[in-house]
Formats: structure tokens, C-alpha cells, sequence
């Protein structure tokens, strides 16, 4: 199958979803203390128990989905299908059974699907937030699913 492109322009002010595990939760306040300043520059949404944490430990606003497990990941899977996320950090725990993995795999996915930039550890977080990106304007091709959409059923 031919695949089409179409340009995605992020602004400068980035949507950000900041989600991790519990195993995780500490490591990512620490690095969203450490990057406090950068992140007060965009709009910050979390799921349930970690954004009420960074809320407290960053002093910034953040807007709060659901936990994971009660289906957070699945709502903010549903804002980067709608467009409404531009960057992903999910501290996740690759050691440790969840019981939403199908939620997580369904997350990491659709932020692929829409070429969504994700970090899924420190490091992966550190170079994103380096990036001039990070602040400053990106166009992103995204797959035009036009013709996936409009399909007849058949």
C-alpha cells in the first residue's frame, strides 16, 4: 500500500502528557523538578496519581486523566488520536506486571500511529527536552489515513 503524507504544525506551546508507572513515579518528579522552568512553557496533562504529584512537587498546573489502571492511558491514547497531544513522556516499567498492559501497548501504538515523539525513559526524556524542537516550532509528517477512512466495508 501507498502510503501519503500530510504536514502536522506543532507550535512553540507543546500539549505534553507526562505518565509513569509507580516503580517510575519518583524518577520522572525528579527530572520534571530539574526541567521545571522548560516545562512551564507548555500546556501539561498526566494521569491521576502523577499529576496530582508533579502538580505538588513542580508547582504547575497540570490537567489530570484518569489513573492508569482506570483507564488514564487510554484517554490520553484518545488525545493523541484527536490531535490534542504533541509529545509523550511515559516512564514505564518494563519489570514489573501492570495489570492495564493492554492499555500501555495500546498507548505506546497510537503515539506511533500519529508520529507522536515519545520517550519512554530518562534518557530518551533528556534528549527530547534538549531538542530546539522541544520549544520551538515542528512540522511532522503524519500518515494521511484518508483513504483508510473512506473505505467501503467490504
Amino acid at each position: 500500500m501507498h502510503s501519503h503524507f500530510k504536514e502536522v504544525n506543532l507550535p512553540e506551546r507543546k500539549k505534553i502528557v507526562l505518565i509513569a508507572h509507580d516503580n517510575k513515579k519518583r524518577e520522572l518528579l525528579e527530572w520534571a523538578v530539574k526541567y521545571r522552568d522548560e516545562l512551564s512553557k507548555h500546556k501539561l496533562f498526566a494521569t491521576g496519581t502523577t499529576g496530582k504529584l508533579l502538580e505538588r512537587e513542580t508547582g504547575l498546573k497540570v490537567t489530570c486523566f484518569e489513573s492508569g489502571p482506570l483507564g488514564g492511558d487510554m484517554q490520553a491514547g484518545a488525545y493523541i488520536a484527536d490531535g490534542k497531544l504533541d509529545l509523550v513522556l511515559f516512564f514505564w516499567d518494563p519489570l514489573a506486571a501492570q495489570p492495564h498492559d493492554p492499555d500501555v501497548r495500546a498507548l505506546l501504538r497510537v503515539a506511533v500511529v500519529w508520529n507522536v515523539p515519545l520517550a519512554c525513559n530518562r534518557s530518551s526524556a533528556d534528549f527530547l527536552i534538549s531538542s530546539p524542537y522541544f520549544s520551538g516550532k515542528y512540522t511532522k509528517k503524519v500518515t494521511d489515513f484518508t483513504v483508510y477512512k473512506n473505505r467501503k466495508n467490504s
